[in-house]
């Protein structure tokens, strides 16, 4: 399990906390021929290695390497906008196949580590639970564009990724240490601060909007916060 745990790590940090949207722009624009698509494969070579540190596995970091390039490349070139979403998700259930097949290959293999696999458990979630979180619910609710009254100068920049970020991570902590009275807390507080752009707005495609963005990012953290508690009891 710990494995598993340090390869998805490896790829949470390899393609969101260390792959700036820029990087993501310019892969789409340029598509093989931009070198950030191998900066970013060559990051996700240096991380697995780093992570399993562990001379007897080395031809895993090589393999998630090259088969990352593969199916990069493969979205690249038949991503448009009318399947951006699709190809998202496609993209991740491939990396995730692709851990889990060199996972189940190598777990019988006796290699000792250091780092605790409830760390790790803890470690994974809330990694999961900032970045690559908050893109797949930005991609979940891309289709549909509300409008709004608020300029864009009027609005802090990344405001509302960031609020969400530490919203679920929050959510994390309050049901790890079973405080579920701190979950009701935040919904609470923030229904409250939400109350008055709801109300001073006519739109009520931008309240549904809204509500479905909280519901998801709240639902996705109590249910990760859930898997990691049955994890943690596993290991």
């Amino acid at each position: 399990m710990i494995i598993l745990l340090k390869l998805i790590l490896a790829h949470l940090v390899g393609d969101f906390l260390l792959q700036p949207y820029s990087w993501v722009k310019e892969k789409e624009n340029k598509k093989l021929a931009s070198n950030k698509l191998y900066f970013h494969v060559g990051i996700h070579l240096l991380l697995n290695f780093l992570f399993l540190w562990n001379l007897k596995l080395w031809y895993v970091p090589l393999i998630i390497a090259v088969t990352h390039l593969g199916i990069d490349a493969w979205k690249l070139s038949f991503q448009n906008n009318k399947n951006r979403r699709l190809l998202f998700f496609l993209d991740q259930l491939f990396h995730l196949i692709i851990i889990f097949g060199l996972y189940f290959l190598i777990e019988r293999e006796n290699i000792h580590f250091n780092l605790s696999p409830v760390f790790l458990c803890y470690l994974t979630g809330a990694i999961f639970l900032s970045t690559p979180a908050s893109i797949m619910i930005k991609t979940l609710i891309s289709i549909y564009k509300p409008n709004t009254e608020i300029e864009k100068d009027e609005s802090l920049e990344n405001a509302g990724k960031y609020i969400g970020i530490l919203e679920r991570l929050l959510v994390f902590v309050f049901i790890a240490t079973q405080h579920w009275e701190g979950v009701g807390f935040l919904i609470a507080a923030k229904s409250i601060f939400r109350f008055s752009d709801l109300t001073q707005s006519k739109d009520r495609k931008l309240t549904e909007y809204i509500l479905i963005g909280t519901l998801l990012s709240f639902g996705i953290a109590i249910n990760v916060a859930l898997l990691i508690g049955v994890l943690q009891h596993s290991l």
